[in-house]
This record gives structure tokens, sequence and C-alpha cells, in this order.
């Protein structure tokens, strides 16, 4: 039997206990198929959706063992040979959240560059280690293979120098230590739809990603001016479990009078503070509306203030607003905490169409209203499918 060949590119996103890939036939990036693999590293099996034309193939045949992403990913690898003979991959592209100052733009994964990539782990241990571990399994799976890295940082760098300076001493500065924000494939797929939602789209425009782990970006002219994450992706908003910005005097206090070693209050900042922390039941807010629960209540209240107060400063550095744009799970998902924000804003002429907010439609600002706010969903897979063509030449 003969197969007519299809030409795809692989897309990866790897996280700690998680492998999500995407297929993009290469001659017109069309989406083939996404799946998620969940549960890397547990004792169980792992677990495997996916959505898509060709999603069959990686639903019919079972489960990978729960190994750990080089284990995931031959495991995919071979039921696409089992399942797809007709797909070829031609080229692989990455998702790396750290680009240091050194990447603005997709790259091509060699050895040096992923020298220089594993430097900026320590910046981002929760992501960058992840990243890298899949480049490196897919390396040794497919010898040969051209990869890609597409980054979270890159878009931020069009960012004048005084939004990416830390008040640290000069040698510190010197050295690497400002602001960077992440999210940016994100914000770089938001900006690549905008001019056709709304004619305000290279105002001034505030994009609010908001999910388990969340951020905003300020943009004019549709690139970035000042973001909420900086030097690593704990800065800023308060996010499912992280803290978001709080006091440095803080972190020292627990250290010095609280005896928490580096190590507790990393974990404490990163993994068990934010909506979980606050409510004490879950990082997920489609739990916390539903619980009963003033600690929940209050959890959401004060993500809700300090997206709020952060979008006034993200207002501050582009002069007003013109745009307010809600993405990710919770933007995109969460009529209720979209309200919220948004009834702090009216002072900059945010104003909702209480039924288009429910409906979670394109356009959910009531008509006359002084700022328009958009629901957009991002789609980070295909910024990095770009990212893979443009490397590499179609």
């Amino acid at each position: 039997m003969t197969f007519e060949r299809r030409e795809a590119f692989l897309v990866l996103n790897a996280g700690s206990s998680t492998l999500k890939f995407a297929l993009y036939q290469a001659s017109d990036l069309a989406c083939l198929c996404r799946a998620t693999i969940e549960g890397l590293g547990a004792a169980e099996p792992a677990r495997v959706s996916a959505s898509g034309e060709l999603a069959q193939a990686f639903v019919s045949g079972g489960a990978p063992s729960s190994g750990d992403h080089e284990a995931a990913l031959a495991w995919t690898l071979d039921a696409l040979k089992r399942s797809l003979p007709d797909i070829d991959i031609v080229a692989a592209g990455h998702r790396i959240v750290h680009g240091g100052q050194s990447f603005a733009a997709p790259a091509r994964l060699t050895p040096d560059v992923l020298a220089v990539l594993a430097n900026f782990s320590p910046m981002a241990p929760g992501h960058q280690p992840h990243n890298l571990a899949g480049v490196h399994a897919l390396a040794k799976l497919m010898p040969g293979l051209p990869q890609v890295g597409s980054f979270d940082t890159a878009f931020h760098r069009t960012q004048p120098r005084l939004a990416q300076l830390i008040p640290l001493k000069r040698e510190l500065i010197d050295e690497g230590l400002v602001r960077y924000g992440f999210h940016g494939l994100s914000y770089a797929y938001v900006a690549s739809v905008l001019p056709r939602l709304t004619e305000r789209a290279k105002g001034r425009v505030v994009v609010a990603h908001l999910g388990s782990g969340a951020s905003l970006c300020a943009m004019r002219d549709l690139r970035s001016q000042a973001t909420t994450m900086g030097f690593t992706s704990v800065d800023g908003l308060m996010m499912g479990t992280r803290s978001g910005a709080i006091d440095p005097g803080l972190v020292l206090h627990l250290i010095e009078h609280r005896g928490m070693s580096v190590k507790a209050v990393s974990a404490l900042l990163n993994k068990e503070s934010g909506l979980l922390g606050v409510s004490g039941i879950s990082n997920d807010l489609r739990a916390l509306e539903y619980a009963d629960s003033p600690e929940a209540e209050e959890a959401m209240a004060l993500f809700a203030y300090r997206t709020a107060r952060e979008i006034g400063s993200m207002m501050a550095a582009i002069g007003g607003l013109d745009v307010l744009v809600f993405t990710a799970g919770i933007g995109e998902h969460s009529a209720h905490m979209r309200a919220r924000i948004c009834d702090y804003l009216a002072f900059a002429g945010v104003k909702l169409d209480a039924a288009a907010n429910e409906a979670h439609a394109p356009r959910i600002s009531a008509e006359g209203a002084g700022a328009e706010v958009l629901v957009t969903p991002t789609d980070e897979e295909i910024m990095i499918a770009r990212g893979v063509r443009d490397v590499l030449g179609g």
C-alpha cells in the first residue's frame, strides 16, 4: 500500500509532568492535531487527550508509561509511525520560556544555542529545564531533525530600556539582572490577530493573559512597552499558586526570622501561594467560583483587585487605554472574573455589556464605552510553528 506523503512540523511544549504537542502541515501550517500527555513521572500510567483531524492516532492506542519526556516522545513518535505512516516530521518547534537578552526571535537549536539557554535555567527553574529536556529527548530519538526554539521572553525585547531596568547596582544590571517578561508567545499571537478585531489595535492596548500563570502586557503599535512579570515568572499578578509581586523584605523576614530555607521560601512563593494559598481550597478559579466559602471569595476578590491595580500601572506606561483584551483560561472563560476586574476600571472608560460578557462574546464592552473590551483565544502553538517556518525558510 502506498500513501501520499504529508510533511509536518511537530510543535512541543514540555512541562514538569506534561508534554503538550501539536502537528502542523508544513505547506500551509494547518493544524492537524493537538494533544497533551499528563502525569509524567507518576506511579500510574500517563493520560492522553487529543483533538483535531488526526487525534484518533493518539487516543486509540492506549497510553504511554509514566516515564520521562523521552518516554513520552518515543510513544508519540511510535503512534505516528503506526497510525499515520503518511506523515513525515521534517522539523520540530519548541516553546522555550527564557531566551534572556540573547534571543529576540526564534532560533535554530544548535548545541551552542542550547548551552546558552541552559544558563537561563536558574531564572525559570520550573520551566526551562523541562523545555530543554524535550529538545534533548527528540534529538536522541530523531538525530539530525532540525529543531527551532521560540521564546516567551522575545516579544518583550522591544520595551524601552527603562521598562526593563531593575533599580539594583549597575554591575548587576550589566550582568543581565533586568526585567524580561514572559507569556510572549501568547502576546505575539494576540498582537497578530488584533488588527482584524479592532480599528484601535495600534493604539493603547493592555492584554490580560489570565490563567494558572497570569500577567499583563501593555502595547503600542502592537509592540510590548511594559509587562508585569519581571526577572522571573513569579513577579506581577497573583496567580494560581504563585504569589506575584511581594515586598522583598518579606522574603528576608521569612529567612531571617522564621528560619525558612531558600528552598522552602521558593516552594511557598511558587507552589503554595496565589489563589491556592489565600483560599486554602484550590488554585483553580472554577472550583473557587462554586465554593461556598469566605476564604474562596476573598481569594477571588484579591485576584480581581490586584489585576485591576496592575492594569492601572500598564496604563501609566502607555498613556491610557483604548483596548483591553482578556485571554488564556481565566480570561477567556470566566465572565465572573472579567466583570469583577472591569468594575474597578470605570474611570478608564471601561463598561461591560453584561449579556455579551456572560456569552463570552468576542467584544464584551458596552456600546459607546470609552475603551473596547475583547475576549480573544490565544494560540501559542501556531506562533511556534510560524517560528519553525521562518527560521527554516518554509
